[in-house]
């Protein structure tokens, strides 16, 4: 039986157009379906020009300016206390967006897909052991199919409450509309502005767009491993929904994640000056733009260790102790050369800090023990002992 619509939470930004005028953005609430946000205020950006602004309606819409460019040199941001900042590239005339709030579990975050008009019906699919989220089964442990959408744009979201350690995620988008069938060597969902964000905590950390001009009908977008840490897999096959499910659960159980993107000499390059930018305003205390930078920089180049060590250090300057996690995770998985130990050892302990600060006093015991196999350093001694006496009291 396919797939029925359920009034159920949803989450981020939809390529949805949505009956406005011309110059209209439409904000509307992640967790609750087609609630309408108002008094957010929204931001224009241009580079070597003023920042332009305006506030939502009661029903959640507000005007662009009239002598805005609407075009790729233009940023978006969208603000309201409680939520997490969206920040897209224009064009950005007549969709609409939602805004998810803040998540405050450590090890919880959430996958965003939307989509233009054509094909009508992409999934979300989450693998996990003994679990697989999608349309037919909506809950599994500890993470949920919050909205399912059949008739274009999304937003179709997926929430994990709690990451468990040990366990490896897959995360993948299927064209439903011509998966099902005989149009496997279709190339619709290539063109269908997909895209796909990530929240952890008050901020988005990731954001993939689907490879145009390609043949497939499935995407497998990234996966996650046993210590946390996100893997970027872009990989496209056709495959029936059945073939999908099969393939996700071979790359849980595979030796290790493999990394299908390309990533050329000139995107490295860039990636890099983005990163040096980022640094340059780090200093100068701009720490919510050098946070971007540091994005922007591992949207380009995933793989690129220094913009990671850069962004967790700038999150926990921000306090934003889930996003720092998820950061030291991926510096942890991306260390290398002759510092390997040293950067291991010292994330390892910025994870055990955050969860002592949270309470979690076995987390941060473990990942005391971690660092202190790694290189040896009396801030670890001392974690460890403090940790064993709260075990110790708590029983």
């Amino acid at each position: 039986m396919r797939k029925i619509l359920f009034s159920l939470p949803v989450l981020f930004s939809a390529l949805c157009a949505f009956q406005a005028q011309a110059g209209d953005i439409k904000v509307l609430s992640a967790v609750v379906k087609d609630q309408s946000i108002d008094n957010a205020q929204i931001i224009w950006q241009r580079t070597g020009e003023s920042s332009q602004q305006a506030v939502t309606n009661a029903n959640g819409v507000a005007s662009m300016p009239a002598d805005l460019s609407d075009d790729g040199d233009t940023t978006m941001i969208i603000n309201k206390s409680g939520y997490s900042t969206l920040v897209v590239r224009c064009p950005c005339d007549n969709f609409t967006y939602a805004l998810s709030p803040v998540m405050q579990n450590l090890d919880g975050l959430r996958v965003v897909l939307t989509w233009g008009r054509n094909p009508e019906d992409l999934d979300s699919h989450l693998s996990y052991p003994g679990n697989h989220v999608f349309y037919e089964d909506k809950r599994g442990q500890d993470a949920n199919l919050d909205v399912d959408d059949t008739d274009s744009y999304g937003p179709e979201t997926i929430t994990i409450e709690q990451k468990h350690s040990g366990q490896r995620y897959v995360y993948a988008v299927h064209d439903y509309t011509h998966g099902s069938g005989n149009e496997k060597d279709s190339t619709a969902m290539s063109f269908s502005h997909a895209r796909v964000e990530v929240y952890v905590g008050q901020t988005l950390i990731r954001t993939y767009n689907v490879k145009q001009d390609t043949t497939a009908t499935s995407w497998i977008v990234f996966g996650i491993d046993e210590s946390g840490a996100f893997h970027d897999i872009n990989q496209y096959l056709s495959l029936s929904r059945q073939g999908l499910a099969h393939h996700m659960s071979s790359l849980i159980e595979a030796a290790s994640f493999e990394d299908h993107s390309l990533i050329t000499p000139a995107i490295k390059q860039e990636a890099k000056r983005i990163n040096t930018r980022g640094e340059s305003l780090y200093h100068d205390k701009n720490l919510e733009d050098a946070m971007y930078a540091f994005q922007d920089a591992i949207n380009l180049y995933p793989s690129y260790g220094q913009a990671y060590s850069n962004l967790g250090l700038t999150y926990q300057k921000l306090d934003r102790t889930a996003e720092a996690l998820w950061a030291n995770r991926k510096a942890i998985e991306l260390a290398s050369g002759n510092t390997k130990n040293r950067v291991q050892a010292s994330s390892y302990y910025n994870i055990a800090r955050i969860y002592e600060a949270s309470g979690r006093w076995q987390e941060a015991l473990d990942n005391f023990r971690q660092a202190k196999s790694l290189r040896e350093h009396s801030a670890y001694d001392k974690g460890i002992a403090r940790m064993l006496e709260k075990l110790q009291q708590s029983q």
